[in-house]
């Protein structure tokens, strides 16, 4: 059997799918793509943590205990794959960014929250070393911060 034939079929069915939903009303790409949040460039290029916050417009976020880690380990035991999961408990969460200072760029992820999800999210993320992982979530204009220390056992960014 030709195998691209399978990939013909695969990229078909999903060009179809995506037609029917347009069709229908369910999918919107055009107001999907005007709610997503420009790229920002210069936060994911910082070196520092100071940096990567001065881009995100969050220079100086204060500590906050209704930001949790969820399923993140103490010891990651391979820093090429370590879980992350952050979840907030403010209200009118809109963004959450996570940040690992001793990574060559510390801006890791950045998730928007629409309103009336859960503040919650989880990713796996890359480790060179143990480092303290932050957590950056806006919330109703304001920006807050959590942190946790994560000891890699074996390194993920070229260890």
């Amino acid at each position: 059997m030709d195998a691209r034939r399978r990939d013909v079929l695969k990229t078909g069915g999903g060009a179809t799918l995506l037609a029917a939903l347009t069709a229908v009303g369910w999918l919107k790409p055009g107001e999907a793509l005007a709610q997503a949040p420009a790229w920002n460039k210069a936060a994911f290029e910082a070196k520092t943590i100071d940096e990567a916050l001065k881009a995100l417009g969050s220079a100086g976020p204060a500590q906050s205990k209704d930001i949790a880690f969820v399923s993140t380990p103490d010891i990651a035991e391979n820093g090429a794959v370590v879980p992350v999961g952050v979840s907030s408990s403010m209200p009118k969460v809109e963004s959450i960014a996570i940040l690992i200072e001793k990574n060559p760029s510390p801006l890791t992820a950045v998730f928007a929250i629409p309103a009336g999800t859960e503040p919650t999210v989880t990713t796996r993320v890359k480790m060179g070393q143990s480092s303290n992982v932050y957590a950056l979530v806006r919330s109703d204009g304001k920006v807050f911060v959590a942190s946790k220390e994560i000891k890699v056992t074996l390194g993920g960014c070229g260890g």
